[in-house]
C-alpha cells in the first residue's frame, strides 16, 4: 500500500549530508529526472529500476513542481519492473531447440558447447519477448526540513534496492537508519542523553552494530507498555515536536497481537499470541520462562481518533500503520491536482500526529528506563508477572 492509503507499512531514514544552499528544486528534479524509470515492455530487457511519480506510476517526469514538489515535503517513488523465467520453461524450450539443431545436423550425436550456448541465448531471449515484466512500486516522502524520509516497504530487498538508488541519485547524501537507538536519540530529555549514551552498548557506529546490540530498547519498551496497559494507566501528555498541540491528552497501549521470541540452541523461537487478550497469562508465562516481546499490536487514541500498528521491535519499523481515515473529496469547482495535494497534506498531517504519539510513548519509557526509578519499576513488572 503507499503513502496515500489509510494503511501503510513505513520505516524511516535521516538523510545526511548537504543540500544544496539555493534552488532546491531545480536540484531535486534535475536528479529525480536523470534516474527516473524507463519502461522495458517493448523489449528483452530483465529489469528496471527508477523514480516515477507518487500516485501516477506511469509517470516519471519531474520537471513541474506539481509532480513531486509540496512545500517542504518532495515525494517520489521507485518503481522496480523485472522479467522472470521461470527454469523449468527455458529449459523445456531448449530442449526443444536442440533437438531442431540434432535433425537438422545428423553428423552431431550432441549439440556443441558454443551453439548450445547459443541457442540458450536465443531461446532466452526469445521467452523474455513474449514475457510481461512485473512491476512493484514503493514511495518515499522526504521532510527536508527535518531531513527524515519515510519509507513504504519493510522488505530488506526493496530497502537495499531503494538506498542504493537513492545514493545514485544524489550524491553526496546517504540514508541513515531511524532505528530504536537513533530514535532514542532524538526524543530523550536533554538531561538524560548522557546515561542514553553510557546504556549504548555498541562498539561502534555502524547502524547494524547500534540494532543489534540495543536491542534491549524495543524488548524493554514493549514490556514497559504492556504493564502500563495492564496496571498503572495509559494515558500521556503529547511532548514532541509534531501537528498535535502541546500537552494534549492522549491513551497508548498493547492490544490484541504480541510476538515472542528467544534463542536456543536450536535457533530462535518465537511464540505469537493474537486475539483479545484479559490479564496476558500466556505472555507473561513466556516472559518468565526468558522471552522478550520482539513484536506487538501498539494502539493510540486521542479524542475520537485511532491509530494502530505493529511496531518491530529490534528496528522500529512500522507495520500495517493505520491512521484516522483520509479520503480525496471530489469538488467541481477545484481541479484534480489541487485535490490530490490537499489529499497528501492531510495524510501526512495523521502520520506525523501518530509518529508525534508514538515519540512522546517512547520518551516517556526513556524517562523511566534511563532515570533513578527503573530498578523500583522493573520490580514491580517482575512482582506482576509472577502474580
Amino acid at each position: 500500500m503507499g503513502i496515500l492509503s489509510n494503511s501503510v507499512s513505513i520505516c524511516q531514514f535521516q538523510v545526511a549530508g548537504d543540500l544544496p544552499a539555493t534552488d532546491l528544486f531545480t536540484w531535486a528534479s534535475g536528479n529525480l529526472a536523470n534516474n527516473a524509470f524507463k519502461p522495458i515492455d517493448q523489449g528483452t530487457a530483465e529489469l528496471s529500476i527508477g523514480w516515477v511519480h507518487t500516485g501516477n506510476h506511469q509517470e516519471s517526469s519531474f520537471a513541474a513542481p506539481v509532480d513531486f514538489w509540496h512545500d517542504h515535503y518532495l515525494a517520489f517513488s521507485l518503481r522496480q519492473d523485472r522479467r522472470r523465467l521461470p527454469a523449468a520453461l527455458l529449459k523445456a524450450y531448449l530442449q526443444v531447440a536442440e533437438h531442431e539443431f540434432l535433425t537438422a545436423n545428423p553428423g552431431y550425436s550432441r549439440v556443441p558447447k558454443q551453439k548450445r550456448e547459443e541457442l540458450r541465448d536465443g531461446v532466452r531471449n526469445a521467452l523474455l519477448a513474449r514475457t510481461l515484466p512485473v512491476p512493484t512500486v514503493h514511495d518515499a516522502v522526504w521532510d527536508t526540513r527535518s531531513g527524515i524520509l519515510t519509507f513504504t516497504s519493510l522488505g530488506q530487498a526493496a530497502l537495499d534496492t531503494f538506498e542504493t538508488h537513492f545514493k545514485k541519485t544524489f550524491p553526496g547524501l546517504r540514508l541513515v537508519a531511524v532505528h530504536p537507538f537513533a530514535r532514542a536519540e532524538r526524543v530523550v530529555e536533554e538531561p538524560l542523553k548522557s546515561a542514553l549514551r553510557s546504556a549504548n552498548k555498541a562498539n561502534s557506529e555502524a547502524a547494524l552494530d547500534l540494532i543489534v546490540s540495543n536491542r534491549w530498547l524495543g524488548w524493554d519498551f514493549l514490556l514497559w507498555v504492556m504493564y502500563r496497559t495492564m496496571n498503572e494507566g495509559s494515558e500521556y501528555r503529547i511532548n514532541r515536536p509534531g501537528p498535535a498541540e502541546q500537552g494534549e491528552t492522549f491513551v497508548a497501549y498493547l492490544n490484541d497481537r504480541l510476538v515472542l521470541c528467544s534463542a536456543s540452541e536450536n535457533g530462535v523461537q518465537k511464540i505469537t499470541v493474537a486475539g483479545p487478550q484479559d490479564r496476558y497469562s500466556e505472555v507473561r508465562t513466556a516472559l518468565q520462562q526468558g522471552k522478550v516481546i520482539n513484536e506487538a499490536a501498539l494502539l493510540f487514541e486521542k479524542r475520537e481518533h485511532l491509530w494502530k500498528l505493529t511496531l518491530k521491535g529490534e528496528t522500529f519499523h512500522f507495520a500495517s500503520f493505520r491512521t484516522p481515515k483520509v479520503t480525496l473529496e471530489k469538488d467541481n469547482t477545484v481541479d484534480e491536482a489541487s485535490e490530490r495535494a490537499a489529499l497528501f497534506y492531510e495524510r501526512m498531517y495523521v502520520l506525523e500526529e501518530g509518529l508525534q504519539l508514538f515519540d512522546t510513548l517512547f520518551a516517556a519509557f526513556l524517562a523511566v528506563r534511563l532515570g533513578t526509578v527503573w530498578n523500583e519499576e522493573i520490580g514491580k513488572v517482575e512482582e506482576w508477572l509472577a502474580i
